[in-house]
């Protein structure tokens, strides 16, 4: 497998799965800019669309959408229990914090990355995030992941978006529930082989 990847971006969220399921697979950091592979090559006849990540598995099929790639990562490696079995009640617990995650945190964050946003509109979008950090908040009370004591895929993409707030002038200490939670996902081994291999710590 191989995982077109730019660095911080939330390609992390499967490279972090890849490493915790212990699985076999390449990394191919794209130029977004350029819509470029690290050879070259046009990343848009990979990914039409441009973005990361995308997957391209062993067959050459190729998956888009990051919930998309956790789960499936997750399926592929069982014994590293990354994702609840299907259909349980917890699978659909996991996919509803995928999709929250994807719609309120990750969309959430998209304007403050446009350079071209007016302080009145950052304002308004910082926010809404800070409605949405309280109710993560309150999900983490008495608990060490998302879903409860044990790491899933929905750490994977939840620590990665919540990263981004280091980025964007984003306070998460408000929030001492979601900063002990990212300390602790930070701290986990393969957590830290992926955000090393990103060059996102030394």
């Amino acid at each position: 497998m191989k995982l077109y990847y730019a660095p911080g971006a939330c390609s992390l969220s499967p490279h972090v799965v890849l490493r915790e399921a212990g699985m076999t697979f390449d990394l191919d950091r794209v130029a977004l800019g350029e819509k470029k592979t690290s050879d070259g090559s046009d990343f848009t006849k990979i990914s039409p669309l441009g973005y990361v990540p995308a997957l391209q598995l062993d067959d050459g099929e190729v998956l888009t959408e990051g919930a998309a790639i956790v789960q499936y990562l997750a399926d592929q490696a069982p014994a590293a229990k990354l994702m609840p079995e299907a259909g349980t009640t917890d699978r659909y617990k996991a996919q509803e914090w995928l999709t929250f995650i994807s719609s309120e945190l990750h969309k959430g964050f998209s304007p403050l990355f446009n350079p071209a946003l007016p302080d009145e509109m950052k304002s308004g979008v910082i926010t809404r995030l800070e409605t949405r950090f309280d109710y993560v908040e309150k999900q983490l009370a008495g608990k060490q992941y998302l879903m409860g004591d044990a790491f899933s895929v929905v750490d994977a993409y939840g620590f990665t978006i919540l990263n981004w707030a280091n980025f964007k002038d984003v306070d998460l200490s408000r929030w001492p529930n979601i900063s002990a939670y990212m300390g602790r996902v930070a701290a986990r081994p393969k957590v830290n082989e992926a955000l090393k291999a990103e060059g996102l710590v030394e």
